[in-house]
């Protein structure tokens, strides 16, 4: 290949790549404008968010992993990458416009795009044939869900996690911290400043079983 195709093909490639993240952008800004409330932020999570928030996980023992409002899949195919070949991906939002992105983007036989409530996750579960979930990611806003629905987020997700399991979260409040600290009995937080915004993580951890 001359020196002149080469060029052409590196534009090439960064122009598919800039639309690809143009329509990805579209998609999320579409999510955002009819469920503003149920979308943390009109900009993908930074992949620094994404690396700092899953650095905890261990991904050897990981069976079930749960995220809520999974957005156009920003961790998604972090977390497919590594996943165990047996291990399962279930994503939950009550936005049809992101799940039918998702089920259009990701042809993954581990991967579950699910259209709900973060609250019913212990059902979700139960009709995919899973069980408990090893860590469970959030993104939602906690600090404008509707009344109640925090609180009933929380402690489903308590329920829906094995003794030992995780609740991640990427936040702009602290509100799920709040909202969390009655169920967990540790929570970690953090900071990632190379996101925009700027956002508070949390990892909420269940105890472990007691010998």
């Amino acid at each position: 290949m001359t020196g002149n195709n080469v060029a052409l093909g590196k534009r090439g490639g960064f122009r598919a790549r800039w639309r690809d993240y143009a329509a990805q952008c579209s998609v999320f800004f579409r999510g955002f404008l009819e469920h503003p409330r149920m979308v943390g932020s009109i900009i993908p999570s930074s992949r620094f968010t994404v690396r700092q928030m899953l650095a905890p996980v261990d991904w050897g023992k990981c069976e079930v992993f749960v995220e809520y409002g999974p957005g156009i899949g920003t961790f998604c195919r972090p977390v497919l990458d590594k996943l165990r070949g047996d291990g399962a991906l279930v994503v939950i939002d009550t936005n049809p416009i992101y799940i039918d992105y998702l089920n259009r983007s990701i042809r993954d036989k581990r991967f579950h795009a699910v259209l709900g409530s973060a609250e019913n996750v212990e059902q979700i579960l139960r009709d995919l044939g899973l069980g408990q979930a090893d860590y469970v990611l959030s993104g939602l806003p906690f600090s404008t869900l509707p009344a109640g629905v925090a609180s009933a987020i929380a402690k489903a997700t308590h329920d829906v996690l094995k003794p030992g399991g995780g609740f991640l979260a990427y936040q702009f409040t602290s509100a799920v911290r709040d909202e969390s600290a009655p169920y967990f009995e540790r929570i970690d937080a953090g900071f990632e400043w190379l996101n925009i915004l700027p956002c508070k993580l949390y990892w909420a951890w269940k105890a472990p079983e007691r010998g």
